[in-house]
């Protein structure tokens, strides 16, 4: 009974000691009230009030700073067990000013479960999502990247990967550093200027790697919060309380408390769901770490994917998207939509990838990104003329970027910043694509009315002579590989590329690509003793990347040798003409990159990289 009435007069200091202190004229001890029955005046009250006062202070410091999982108390620990709920309520007590821990109304469950997974969901889906969590892979050589053996929510996991991988390569002294100082995640600086990272995957402790992790779930977080709040989802089961005992891991304790879950519906999610709103970086990085073994479990990635949804604002998702009708984990198979996609790159859960708002008239149009990126976006489906990704997501801030597939995503990145800057050709061809695309209303397709193009040139300072302009309007709309056939033959001095050296766009550099996807690898070494088992494992693969100059891409595609008919009728023979690369090797992954990078050859050793 002591200990009860201890404990609550520990509960009234605390919440004493996190309520602003009040206006008043009278002196402190006046306005404080009674504890345990003692008369407010008496000197035992005061007394007892400050030694209260002063053990709440120190639990909640012990409670910020053990984010950390401690080590197992040893046999002789006495009182392990109570310590550890009395810092449990401590915790679970929200920080003024920082953080409020609450459930989810039914109201706002079901519309969170069918937001995601519609009203008529597969079990085969929603074990997909409830059997994937965010785990780094425990293979030496992709040690860095994060393992997937579900399909589906690829999506959630290639998104976390792109920062995952921003911070290990540009900032990997930076994770050194205390998780109290989020302004140094990088967000300031600048990638032209930054030097080449060392990289060495070996070196990375199980520090850097979580460090990393959980600075690129709070950004993602804090960026569909507008950087000024992040929710964070977490399961309400009393297991799961971060608890020790001995012999047993924490990691063991939550996937013994989530072998009974099982998310079917929203009555479900309802159950188990708790969501803790922060509006301080430090305490939410603080708390993203102490539930770094929750987000390792099965659960984690449907639990991120939430926390997203929850810090973007359910309101503001369905007000991203042009058809909030539709879910957001798509069927049959599935796989995470573009809009959850965008929603971790950029914070808003727009479903189209081109930049800016598509006008279709009478008051309707298309949404898509609206900011630059800290990483970027490429896509297969922009090689097949499916779509048009933008410069934003392009050229994203870091050399990395998230790769789409017609059923997979997977991440793309270099190691040097320099491989984003861009020589006089790249930076020509920019300018003007950009300024064909603001006026390309075609969603993509490639082609403008004459107006529109008469804004283009005006815009880029192109003097096109007059039998030129004719024939590329004869037609009543343009299209832009016939309008950058003529810029590439067209005199700098007119606006256009024309280079008699033929060097001005050659470029050489190398890229990586994983696949977190647990699959079979047949190179050599990598296969199991005995040479009959391939190893499951993700895949690392190095590309060399040659851009050659000059060469267009449909030039290119179409394998067409020696100069274009065009550049050939004017004095080609004066010109330094400059021999095509081979194509030495191909994979669709290849096909992504030049979506990027135009007229690109890539080789690599060993298996060709998978984007499924």
């Amino acid at each position: 009974m002591a200990d009860r009435g201890e404990d609550e007069d520990l509960q009234m200091a605390i919440r004493m000691s996190m309520t602003p202190e009040p206006k008043r004229n009278k002196p402190r001890d006046e306005v404080a009230g009674v504890i345990s029955g003692l008369p407010e005046d008496s000197p035992e009250s005061k007394t007892r009030r400050r030694e209260l006062m002063a053990a709440a202070a120190e639990k909640r410091m012990a409670a910020i700073v053990r984010v950390s999982p401690s080590p197992a108390p040893s046999p002789a620990s006495k009182g392990v067990k109570k310590e550890a709920e009395v810092v449990r309520r401590v915790e679970e007590l929200p920080l003024r000013n920082e953080s409020l821990s609450k459930e989810l109304s039914a109201e706002e469950a079901n519309k969170l479960f069918v937001m995601v997974f519609g009203s008529e969901v597969s079990k085969d889906i929603l074990a997909q999502w409830c059997n994937q969590g965010i785990r780094f892979s425990s293979d030496p050589e992709t040690s860095m990247g994060l393992v997937q053996h579900e399909g589906g929510p690829c999506g959630v996991l290639a998104a976390i990967q792109a920062f995952v991988f921003k911070y290990i390569i540009f900032f990997s002294d930076g994770l050194k550093e205390s998780l109290r100082m989020p302004q140094n995640r990088g967000l300031g600086a600048s990638s032209k200027s930054h030097s080449v990272p060392s990289y060495n995957i070996s070196s990375l402790t199980e520090g850097v790697k979580v460090s990393a992790l959980v600075r690129s779930m709070g950004e993602i977080l804090f960026l569909c919060g507008n950087n000024k709040r992040a929710v964070i989802a977490t399961l309400r089961i009393p297991e799961n309380d971060i608890q020790r005992f001995e012999g047993i891991s924490e990691e063991e304790v939550i996937a013994n408390s989530l072998k009974a879950l099982s998310i079917e519906s929203a009555l479900d999610l309802l159950k188990v769901l708790r969501v803790e709103t922060h509006t301080s970086e430090t305490t939410a990085f603080q708390r993203l770490e102490a539930l770094i073994p929750l987000f390792q479990s099965r659960m984690g990635a449907l639990l991120f994917l939430i926390s997203a949804l929850l810090s973007r604002g359910l309101d503001l998702v369905q007000s991203d998207r042009d058809d909030p009708s539709l879910p957001l984990v798509t069927a049959p198979f599935g796989h995470a939509s573009q809009e959850i996609v965008n929603l971790l790159l950029c914070g808003q859960a727009v479903p189209n990838v081109f930049d800016g708002r598509m006008d279709l008239g009478g008051g309707m149009f298309l949404k898509g990104i609206s900011r630059n990126v800290e990483v970027g976006f490429l896509t297969l489906l922009e090689s097949l003329n499916f779509c048009k990704v933008g410069q934003f997501l392009k050229t994203p801030k870091w050399p990395i970027w998230v790769v789409g597939s017609e059923s997979h995503y997977t991440v793309l990145f270099a190691l040097d910043p320099s491989v984003q800057n861009e020589n006089e050709l790249e930076g020509r061809e920019t300018q003007i694509r950009r300024a064909f695309d603001a006026q390309d209303q075609s969603g993509g397709g490639g082609f403008i009315s004459v107006e529109g193009f008469h804004q283009v040139i005006r815009e880029t300072n192109i003097k096109l002579p007059a039998d030129k302009l004719d024939n590329l309007c004869s037609a009543g709309f343009i299209v832009w590989s016939e309008f950058w056939q003529v810029i590439l033959d067209l005199d700098k001095s007119l606006g256009g590329l024309k280079d008699s050296s033929g060097l001005m766009g050659k470029k050489v550099f190398e890229l990586f690509h994983f696949n977190g996807i647990a699959k079979s690898d047949l190179n050599g070494s990598q296969v199991n003793f005995g040479g009959e088992t391939p190893l499951q494992r993700p895949r690392l693969t190095k590309l060399s990347v040659s851009v050659p100059p000059r060469w267009t891409p449909e030039e290119f595609m179409a394998d067409v040798q020696g100069p274009s008919a065009s550049g050939a009728s004017d004095s080609a023979g004066k010109d330094t003409e400059v021999s095509k690369p081979e194509p030495v090797q191909h994979a669709p992954l290849v096909d992504c990159i030049r979506t990027r990078w135009p007229r690109a050859v890539c080789s690599w050793s060993g298996d060709p990289p998978s984007i499924v």
